[in-house]
């Protein structure tokens, strides 16, 4: 029997690598034998990403375009011509039976080209408001895998499937893990935990309020768990304390899910999906420095099903005190959260996601 061959590409933020990197995951252990090729854009995280995971990934010299007249959007059509040929290239020396696109700018030329060699394709949209490069790939794409009702409006209806996103294996048993988390991190069993998350590069806005707020939040008998990012680090680790810890990553998300009582975060597909997972009362503070302004999007989709709390940047000043003082005293909303947002969880995506696939390798046969 013929090996299978599959392409995937997704990149310039892990929130795009991290999911194809576990569908990459699920299709070696379905497929032991398989061949696995990744796509990036050949400046982006991808290119050390991909590799740590170990897969082969090609580059592509491509970018998105900016929301001004820079060299770098003059330079965008040569780029694009550029990436599309040697996609073609690419896939005419490694013939994939699929190809699967997780977003990103480099998943746009590939794609295109995959689906003009008719080679069928499979899109996975994270967030619930799509970005233009998979509004445009999802027209000829045949399967698209969503994680939020009513993309209908952006997507073919009959190519839809609700699969979630991919998360992490290890959050799937968080709660025989406390005490272990506890003790891992150093934190005080008697004291509730806040867990801040800014994502892996930090959220200046985030950081901001925290040091603001530092004062008033360990007033409440809380203790602070800091991610704060490696580009604050220096700027921050000065807030270290019996009840304040500072770090600029996280090396095991389970254990400090765990261990924690609530959680401040930006909304990323990834986050958000795993915070469904974990099920803790959560606010949600989304960047609104994002393309199409995702976060806010990915975060009103759980609030509107009263799964978190929700506070604009623009708000923070007038409105954190308040919010945050009901979420950790009001223990029938803490539990309302926690019920509401673990209602949303998708615990089985990736082997989901991976059956999709699975089928339109079996449509070929046939």
């Amino acid at each position: 029997m013929a090996k299978h061959k599959f392409i995937l590409s997704g990149g310039g933020t892990g929130g795009h690598i991290y999911p194809a990197v576990a569908i990459a995951n699920e299709l070696k252990n379905r497929f032991p034998d398989a061949e696995i090729l990744f796509v990036g854009a050949q400046d982006k995280m991808e290119m050390q990403k991909v590799p740590q995971a170990g897969y082969k990934i090609e580059g592509l010299w491509i970018a998105g375009i900016q929301r001004k007249i820079t060299l770098q959007n003059m330079m965008f059509p040569l780029k694009l011509i550029s990436s599309l040929w040697k996609s073609r290239k690419i896939i005419n020396k490694f013939k994939p039976d699929v190809v699967i696109g997780t977003g990103g700018f480099a998943s746009g030329p590939l794609l295109q080209m995959a689906n003009s060699k008719k080679i069928p394709t499979v899109i996975q949209e994270q967030n619930s408001y799509p970005g233009i490069t998979n509004k445009v790939l999802s027209r000829h794409a045949q399967k698209i895998c969503v994680a939020y009702d009513n993309l209908e409006q952006f997507f073919p209806k009959d190519k839809i499937v609700f699969t979630g996103n991919p998360v992490r294996q290890d959050l799937l048993d968080i709660h025989s893990k406390r005490e272990e988390g506890i003790a891992y991190f150093n934190l005080n069993p008697n004291k509730k935990t806040l867990l801040v998350l800014g994502g892996s590069l930090g959220a200046r806005r985030i950081n901001q309020l925290i040091e603001k707020e530092i004062e008033f939040i360990t007033s409440q008998n809380i203790q602070i768990f800091w991610q704060c990012g490696k580009l604050y680090h220096d700027e921050y680790q000065k807030y270290n304390s019996n009840s304040v810890q500072v770090v600029s990553f996280i090396d095991r998300m389970d254990l400090i899910y765990a261990a924690t009582d609530f959680v401040i975060s930006r909304a990323g597909a990834s986050s958000v999906s795993e915070l469904c997972l974990v099920g803790k009362p959560t606010l949600f503070i989304p960047s609104p420095n994002v393309a199409e302004d995702h976060q806010t999007k990915n975060a009103e989709a759980i609030v509107d099903k009263k799964g978190a709390l929700l506070i604009k940047e623009s708000e923070l000043d007038t409105t954190f005190e308040t919010t945050f003082k009901e979420l950790i005293t009001n223990q029938t909303l803490q539990y309302e959260l926690s019920q509401n947002i673990k209602t949303l969880a998708k615990p089985n995506a990736t082997q989901d996601i991976v059956d999709e696939i699975v089928k339109l390798i079996e449509n070929q046969k046939v």
